[in-house]
């Protein structure tokens, strides 16, 4: 037979404590609509390869990740961001 550690009643209470429900603040919401948006963007710049859609949408991503304050995806953000500024600067001193 198997022996329960805790009763359904001590479960629920644990796990509630464990799961804080919230309402997201107006911020957050808007800065998850515009990590959305970002998110779009990167895709659209998977498939066009052009560098100031990664630059606008790694903008975007990092508005939402640091108003939740996830600070290494932050520093992974920034990176993207950094290489393809370079990689758009290149590209327009190769152009003139």
């Amino acid at each position: 037979m198997k022996r329960k550690l805790f009763s359904k009643k001590w479960r629920r209470a644990i796990l509630q404590t464990m799961v804080r429900g919230r309402e997201l603040t107006p911020t957050e919401r808007l800065a998850t609509r515009v990590g959305y948006m970002g998110t779009g963007f990167l895709v659209c710049g998977q498939w066009t390869l052009e560098p100031i859609l990664f630059i606008i949408g790694f903008i975007c991503v990092i508005v939402q990740v640091s108003v939740r304050r996830q600070w290494n995806l932050v520093a992974l953000q920034l990176n993207g961001l950094v290489a393809w500024t370079i990689h758009f600067i290149n590209q327009i001193n190769n152009i003139q």
